[in-house]
């Protein structure tokens, strides 16, 4: 049941907690002589302050009842008394108890008034030179700058996380930029949503046409489709989303289409005489692939050297015998600049890959190994023996001087290796790629692994598929199943899946089984019986470590989310002494599996004593502690250890089921997946195969033998709007040299690719 929103006032007595990355504060308010504990995301707050909040009651298990605040409204102090109290607290870099006293004494309930308006009259007090009073000067105009943002944004109900952000982005500009267009707020590193900019536009009388709320538009409907995997759009989809969207017409969408390309707000690409608009970012990123791939392909020898002796040498050293496609794809490794390695399970690709890594660090190369999270890296060093990082730890994370997120190498500061080999590529996004390319020195060889009958990455871009579809980057694909790997059913089904045959769902003595089911409830009693009571008990299985239930959606009795309640329920139920947390959608608890949904190069984790930044998207960890009292929750992934505001929980989901998207590039012990009718959109080859081949030494499928036989049928791959393919192969200006990105990214400007439409 709803509560009637509350409403108190009073004055903030104490500063109890304080988390300055997200402006959680827990407080005492004196409100008219009673003590009332505050909680909630208010920013900036000190003592003797007056605060008008709204929310409400709630009780706490171990302090009892706290007022929950959703709105707040700051009023400065204006009091002698709560002045001094106010400067006192340290509000104000240089001012102390005693310096506070002082300034009150002076100014008495005109000290704020003067701080805000004319504050080098602070140099009236005896003690404070000039100098110093330049220093408070400059630091009251900041703190009255976040006030005044953090004021006005309150009013909207928008979080103080988004204030602080335009803060360090704009500064003591903030508020006449903002004033000026609120669609700012929009953009890269503060990334509110454009629904609540508008708003804020509406109340100022922003027309509905207005160039900055249209363009604002368009690339708001571009960024939430880079989610659906798309890195553009065709311009024909892109007007009739924002017509819906933002009720214009088309004499106005193309009025600021044009403006925005003129300043390069958008960008344009023409493929097969059609149009395609991209943000900037990816457009950058998809050009600078096609720009460098084509670089690094002219380092490469202009054909094969016979390695023929270095291969047998290997053969001899590890008592194997390469087949005719590994030693091509060893001999190509070696020779070529840049190549490509792709085949299903048990083709071989380590064993090869292991030999190519073998015969480089025989010759003196320094060669680095990197996969897109942490799971796979993990897994290339078990397989490989030799060190692998995630690509972001490869790159470092670091801050530049606006504190936003860079990788520390770059054009400027390449990777130190001669061979750099990046596993699961299917994972790989364009704008990751393109900051690893950007790391990659010209001289060094770059050796692609991956499988592309998998699916495409969680980010936008159809980055592998393109690369092996363009031709020009030599591929080698491994075909064979070798021996050991055709006694297992698992590669077998895959195998047969991938070339649009039905799996055998007969077998009964393999690591492949079939339960047929056509009922959801039975299904889902099957899914946690197995996960709870069966598997540990015939194979010693770890409920969360070990096994994982891979589902094709979130939504619906089989999704991951209802999944995810019933086997916390059953795995991890609430009991006396163990703490959660309730989020929007889910419940927390100590001892909880977890995954991050998105990438934070801003979370800090501790490794064996070693301190790193970043949680990336698909890392899946658990949860070792919640604390209420610091509103944090530890999550241990993989050994790195980090701690989460509640805020950032919305970050966190249930791991227990996953989507099979999610799933790439890990591999699990044991695998369940309940295919039901349904998720008729989510019901295409490349998806099962990619679900079968996550199992390592058990797959279990339940539901119809219909359903699986229609994704087999169903060859349709997810479209993906992308243009790198066409910018890979087109000749077109490749000696001309376009404008220089803010990111510094050098772009071959396609001819004809940019097209005016003066006259629509």
């Amino acid at each position: 049941m709803e509560h009637d929103v509350l409403h108190i006032e009073g004055t903030v007595e104490n500063i109890l907690f304080k988390n300055e990355a997200n402006g959680y504060v827990v407080l005492d308010l004196d409100a008219g002589g009673e003590l009332i504990t505050v909680v909630g995301e208010l920013g900036d707050i000190e003592e003797g302050e007056g605060l008008i909040l709204e929310g409400n009651y709630v009780t706490h298990r171990k302090f009892g009842t706290q007022f929950r605040a959703e709105y707040c409204e700051r009023k400065l102090p204006d009091t002698v008394v709560n002045i001094e109290k106010y400067l006192a607290s340290g509000a104000i870099k240089g001012i102390g108890p005693g310096l506070a006293k002082k300034i009150v004494n002076v100014f008495g309930a005109q000290t704020l008034d003067i701080m805000e308006h004319d504050p080098m009259r602070l140099s009236e007090i005896k003690g404070i030179s000039v100098s110093r009073c330049e220093e408070i000067a400059d630091e009251a105009r900041k703190l009255f700058a976040l006030r005044c943002i953090l004021s006005f944004l309150a009013q909207y109900d928008i979080k103080s996380q988004f204030a602080m952000r335009t803060y360090r982005k704009f500064g003591g500009d903030s508020m006449t930029l903002l004033k000026q267009n609120p669609y700012l707020l929009c953009g890269e590193s503060i990334e509110l949503d454009f629904r609540k900019a508008d708003s804020i536009a509406y109340d100022m009388h922003i027309d509905r046409s207005d160039r900055k709320r249209v363009i604002a538009g368009m690339q708001y409907i571009l960024r939430a489709n880079t989610s659906l995997g798309h890195s553009c759009l065709p311009l024909e989809t892109l007007l009739q989303k924002s017509g819906t969207a933002l009720g214009i017409s088309e004499t106005d969408f193309y009025r600021c289409y044009n403006a925005a390309l003129d300043d390069n707000e958008l960008f344009e690409y023409i493929k097969n005489e059609r149009e395609y608009v991209y943000l900037p970012d990816y457009f950058y990123a998809e050009q600078f692939i096609a720009d460098r791939i084509h670089i690094l392909k002219d380092f490469s020898s202009p054909e094969d050297f016979n390695y023929d002796t270095l291969i047998n040498i290997e053969e001899e050293e590890h008592s194997i015998r390469y087949e005719k496609l590994q030693r091509q794809a060893i001999t190509t490794a070696v020779s070529r600049g840049l190549m490509i390695l792709t085949g299903g399970p048990g083709t071989g690709k380590t064993t090869t890959l292991n030999a190519i890594i073998s015969i480089f660090e025989k010759k003196g190369c320094r060669v680095l190994l990197a996969a897109p999270t942490g799971r796979a890296a993990k897994r290339m060093s078990d397989l490989t023996g030799c060190e692998a990082k995630t690509i972001h730890r490869l790159l470092e994370v670091v801050y530049d001087a606006g504190g936003r997120t860079v990788f520390a190498h770059n054009e400027t500061n390449p990777l130190e290796c001669d061979v750099l080999v990046i596993d699961e590529m299917s994972m790989v996004d364009v704008l990751l790629f393109e900051k690893l390319l950007r790391a990659v020195r010209l001289g060094c060889k770059l050796i692609m692994v991956g499988d592309s009958d998998q699916l495409p990455s969680v980010g936008a871009g159809n980055l592998l598929g393109d690369l092996i579809a363009c031709g020009i980057v030599p591929t080698i694909e491994l075909k064979e199943i070798f021996r050991q790997a055709q006694q297992s059913c698992i590669v077998t089904n895959a195998h047969r899946i991938v070339s649009g045959q039905y799996p055998d769902l007969t077998q009964k003595n393999n690591d492949f089984f079939f339960f047929k089911r056509d009922d959801y409830e039975k299904s889902v009693q099957l899914v946690a019986d197995l996960v709870k009571t069966r598997l540990p008990k015939a194979y010693k299985y770890s409920p969360v470590e070990d096994i994982q239930v891979l589902t094709p959606s979130r939504k619906g009795t089989l999704g991951s989310v209802e999944l995810n309640k019933v086997l916390q329920n059953e795995l991890n139920p609430p009991a006396q002494g163990k703490a959660e947390y309730k989020s929007y959608i889910f419940t927390f608890r100590e001892g909880d599996k977890v995954m991050q949904t998105r990438n934070n190069y801003d979370i800090v984790w501790n490794k064996d004593g070693e301190q790193g930044t970043g949680i990336f998207n698909g890392d899946i960890g658990i949860i070792r502690k919640i604390s209420p009292a610091a509103m944090t929750a530890v999550i241990d992934f993989d050994g790195r250890i980090a701690s989460y505001p509640f805020d950032l929980l919305s970050q966190i989901e249930l791991a227990y089921a996953i989507t099979v998207h999610k799933s790439q590039g890990c591999e699990f012990e044991a695998v369940i997946i309940p295919l039901m009718e349904g998720f008729e959109k989510l019901s295409y080859r490349n998806l099962l195969y990619t679900a079968v081949t996550r199992a390592k030494k058990l797959l279990i499928l339940i539901g119809s033998e219909e359903k699986i036989h229609e994704m087999v049928d169903n060859n349709k791959r997810t479209r993906r709007y992308t243009c790198l393919r066409a910018m890979l192969t087109s000749t077109a200006g490749k000696d001309v040299h376009a404008p220089v990105s803010e990111s510094g990214a050098g772009i071959l400007e396609v001819l004809g690719m940019i097209e005016r439409k003066e006259q629509k």
